[in-house]
């Protein structure tokens, strides 16, 4: 056979072994490193994790399987992605919004975990470092045996999350924070100018928010007039009032809980005095229940609020007769809970605590 024909034929063959191999991931073919996604929310922010879970298979991983000081893909296949909905902090260094491919170099006392801006490479082959948006440096440490490549979401906070790589023995973590009240504020301001500015509800939920978490009280309270604007409710009013305690405004604060007050329905009041007793101001509780009382003395509820006045006082007699009085009148649905009231006070047992 000639020599050229012979070339010609291991070309085809060659070109055939490649494209038969290639097609098994052409094709939406099984795996042998399954592909898995995991999410987790931190404030508003999501933060999405694609990769493929290779097996350990009885092999030495660490130093062998994946090289010490070469850029690994962090799982198996093409790139291990990581999504970021908003701005976060790695390990304390800014990494703006986007989708990463995320990449590592293991070593024996430190890890570089690098999110590469090129997320749609197979494996780390053409990996590029001045595609770098961002590398840190972490301390990986010993775990319980994986056999498939897992990462975690551990130690979740209200503003943050570690992520963990486990496999083998080795688990490596890297902590993701978030700026969570700028990026509340901010979807905020895109929420309220949809049907939501159509609201008393969304207004005074978004002052709320602000106050809540010792945001802006000067929006807070922009916020807070608005819904007002929108249709003027005890709710709203009573936000209004603790806004302005908060900025100082002691004046203003009592004439907004004044006009919120002569607005409020007898159980609004009851359970605004309920909320005054978990903050810890038990006298102006007492003293909204003693008036809700008076002018409402045919509402079961009222005997309640009258049963922890004489209970404050030491007079259990007077307290279990009024509590009497709210099991007699109250729901079905809530009378099992004022049952029990009633037993306490019967045992001289303080309801307030």
């Amino acid at each position: 056979m000639p020599r050229l024909r012979v070339v010609t034929l291991l070309c085809a063959l060659l070109c055939t072994a490649i494209f038969v191999h290639a097609q098994s991931f052409v094709l939406d073919l099984p795996l042998p490193s399954q592909r898995a996604v995991l999410v987790q929310r931190v404030g508003l922010t999501d933060i999405t994790i694609s990769y493929h879970r290779p097996l350990v298979n009885n092999r030495k991983i660490w130093g062998t399987l994946v090289p010490y000081g070469q850029v690994w893909r962090a799982g198996a296949n093409e790139n291990t992605t990581i999504q970021f909905t908003d701005p976060v902090m790695i390990e304390g260094h800014a990494l703006d919004k986007g989708t990463y491919g995320l990449h590592m170099i293991p070593d024996q006392q430190q890890w570089t975990v690098i999110f590469s801006k090129n997320s749609t490479s197979w494996g780390s082959f053409t990996y590029d470092q001045s595609e770098d948006a961002l590398r840190v440096t972490v301390k990986p440490q010993t775990a319980d045996f994986h056999e498939a490549l897992t990462y975690d979401f551990d130690d979740p906070k209200p503003d943050s999350s570690v992520i963990t790589l486990r496999w083998e023995t080795l688990a490596v973590p890297f902590k993701v924070s978030v700026n969570v009240n700028d990026v509340v504020a901010q979807s905020l301001q895109k929420q309220l100018r949809g049907l939501a500015q159509y609201t008393w509800e969304g207004w005074d939920d978004a002052a709320n928010y602000l106050l809540t978490n010792k945001g802006d009280l000067n929006q807070a309270l922009k916020d807070s007039n608005q819904s007002i604007q929108v249709e003027e409710r005890f709710d709203n009013l009573l936000t209004k009032s603790k806004i302005q305690a908060a900025m100082g405004q002691n004046d203003q604060a009592k004439a907004s809980l004044d006009k919120a007050l002569s607005l409020a329905t007898p159980i609004q009041i009851h359970v605004y005095a309920r909320q005054l007793q978990a903050e810890n101001h038990p006298q102006e509780a007492y003293a909204i229940f003693r008036t809700n009382a008076q002018k409402h003395p045919d509402q079961w509820f009222v005997h309640s609020g009258l049963a922890r006045v004489y209970c404050s006082q030491g007079d259990y007699d007077n307290a279990a007769k009024e509590m009497k009085l709210a099991l007699a009148g109250a729901p079905d649905q809530q009378k099992t809970y004022v049952a029990g009231l009633v037993k306490r006070l019967e045992s001289k047992d303080d309801t307030n605590k």
